[in-house]
């Protein structure tokens, strides 16, 4: 692993297990991702981009490699203080919320779990830092528009003040317009925080929005490594790359501009 990198997945695998024939979701993953950048994983559905995620997370237990944050490898068993570090941002935000808890009480949970004081205080920077105010505070999930709900889930994550944030295909259940405003949130996130971050998506041009480099999954195997320019240019060495890259070029072209 180089000096650089925060996050080093070496050789991961995952396999799943049922009465049928093994799943071998991800075979012999490698990557590295240095301190405040943001890489993308990319592919489409049943790819194993997001099990690789759920695998760095702690979600999913490896069947093989290893998972390092600073050099230090990050097993099954975490400590507090490495759960606080590593944060995850789910894709369908009325999902990952409690329908029966009001934003107050899904911010004060993780508070409370980690024994942080000055809940109040916490809970109000979280959420302006979202973009929400106090009106949002004592709502409950279906009182909320898509966007104002993934906004919640992401100030949920960032009220531990973690250093890496995981992010499973965040927009793809928003329309496009808010899209587009939650891509510029986390942007601006990372920059006021120095996050690092681990973006996966099948859309290129989310992508290309928000990552420096991405690797392209494919049946479990990464089948490239690249800089987002090169998303721009078409020239990816491998053929289904270059397909993927093809099939939505004009929404990259849109999102590079």
């Amino acid at each position: 692993m180089s000096a650089a990198a925060k996050i080093a997945v070496e050789g991961l695998e995952v396999t799943f297990k049922g009465s049928g024939k093994p799943v071998h979701a991800v075979q012999g993953v490698s990557f590295e991702v240095r301190e405040g950048a943001a890489f993308g994983l990319v592919g489409e559905s049943g790819s194993g981009k997001s099990t690789v995620l759920k695998a760095i997370a702690g979600l999913v237990a490896p069947g093989a490699g290893a998972i390092r944050i600073d050099g230090k490898p990050f097993g099954a068993r975490r400590t507090p203080g490495e759960r606080r570090a590593m944060q995850y941002v789910f894709q369908d935000p009325y999902g990952s919320l409690h329908p029966r808890q009001t934003v107050d009480r899904a911010l004060r949970e993780p508070l409370a779990i980690h024994r942080l004081a000055d809940a109040d205080a916490r809970i109000a920077d979280a959420l302006a830092g979202v973009g929400l105010d106090a009106r949002h505070r004592y709502r409950f999930p279906h009182q909320l528009s898509g966007g104002q709900r993934q906004r919640v889930a992401i100030a949920r994550a960032l009220i531990l003040s973690p250093s890496i944030l995981l992010l499973d295909e965040p927009t793809s259940a928003l329309d496009v317009s808010v899209q587009a405003e939650i891509l510029n949130l986390l942007a601006r996130l990372r920059k006021e925080r120095s996050l690092t971050m681990i973006f996966v998506s099948h859309d290129l041009a989310v992508v290309a929005h928000i990552c420096e480099t991405l690797a392209i999954m494919r049946e479990g195997r990464i089948v490239e490594r690249m800089p987002v320019g090169t998303l721009r240019t078409g020239q990816a060495l491998e053929a289904y790359s270059r397909e993927l890259i093809a099939a939505s070029r004009g929404y990259v072209r849109a999102a590079a501009t």
